[in-house]
């Protein structure tokens, strides 16, 4: 047996060695693949890599190294500004994130599944709007809305809340977009088969259509929370006192000068998005052999 096996491992390798020598451009353009995913990768990475590194840098000069310390990163959790700007981000982002969801949910079953209606244009014009509009013209129509509000109404004040409701508004429309495109792609006929079974609207809904689109729900929330977290022009509009969040803060740190605590915050960023990204990775990876395994469960026992 192990003899043939070793036949067998032989003949693939002249096979292959044949291939190559017939066709030499296969080695070329592997070659050249792997150069150019190579120099893609360091473009992506290399600033990332780089930032990693300074870190653990010892010199208050974050351009000059002097030794290898943490000690920025103790300065980091002793630094009470620094956390609160987190915490308000981490709060507006998924708070934000969920309301959005809602809305663009909703927004999303509207355009696909009421049908045509007078106006369904202009509605869905208005709804993905805010994702082709500069975030100047965002924030400062957002910060007269609020200004206008305050004076009539004496609500809201400028804060948690207007970021808030800026950040509902920005980040709405691209939960909309991917929502409704995954339910233009389902099938009708498993829904009008549950209807025709008795199943009602609402339970048709939470049972067919919502697990249906759920990735696709999940998908939207993230880019909202990425979008809430990351942004910096509208809520420097819209911010009041003691509502800083981390882009803003960051901003004007480094306007005052390179701070190595804004590397050590950026390291614990890239280190926790790369924990997630894994175990999604991970857990994609082990949900696929689990469908694999199940198919040659149901295949054998068809058998």
């Amino acid at each position: 047996m192990a003899e043939d096996v070793k036949e067998n491992n032989a003949a693939q390798a002249a096979t292959i060695v044949r291939t190559v020598r017939k066709n030499p451009r296969c080695t070329r353009s592997s070659i050249l693949k792997f150069i150019f995913l190579s120099f893609g990768f360091m473009f992506l990475y290399l600033p990332i890599a780089t930032l990693i590194v300074f870190s653990f840098n010892e010199s208050k000069l974050v351009t000059i190294w002097s030794g290898f310390s943490v000690k920025w990163y103790f300065e980091l959790l002793s630094d009470r500004q620094m956390i609160d700007a987190v915490l308000n981000s981490l709060i507006i982002a998924f708070s934000s994130a969920s309301m959005s969801v809602i809305i663009g949910t909703l927004a999303a079953i509207v355009l696909v599944k009421i049908g045509r209606f007078k106006g369904e244009s202009m509605f869905a014009l208005f709804i993905t709007a805010p994702m082709v509009l500069p975030d100047v013209i965002i924030g400062l129509s957002m910060l007269l809305l609020f200004v206008a509000m305050s004076n009539i109404i004496g609500w809201p004040e400028k804060g948690m809340v207007t970021i808030w409701i800026s950040m509902v508004t920005l980040t709405s429309a691209y939960v909309t977009v991917v929502v409704r495109s995954r339910m233009r792609e389902l099938d009708t006929s498993i829904e009008e088969a549950a209807l025709d079974l008795g199943a009602g609207p609402i339970k048709t809904f939470f049972t067919i259509i919502l697990p249906s689109i759920m990735p696709a729900i999940v998908s939207g929330w993230l880019l909202a929370f990425t979008l809430s977290m990351d942004d910096l022009v509208i809520t420097q509009f819209v911010a009041g006192p003691n509502s800083s969040t981390l882009p803003v803060l960051v901003f004007s740190k480094v306007r005052r000068g390179l701070n190595p605590e804004i590397n050590a915050l950026a390291t614990i960023i890239v280190f926790i998005v790369s924990v997630c990204t894994f175990v999604y990775w991970l857990s994609r990876v082990r949900a696929d052999r689990r469908r694999k395994r199940d198919m040659r469960l149901a295949l054998n026992r068809k058998d």
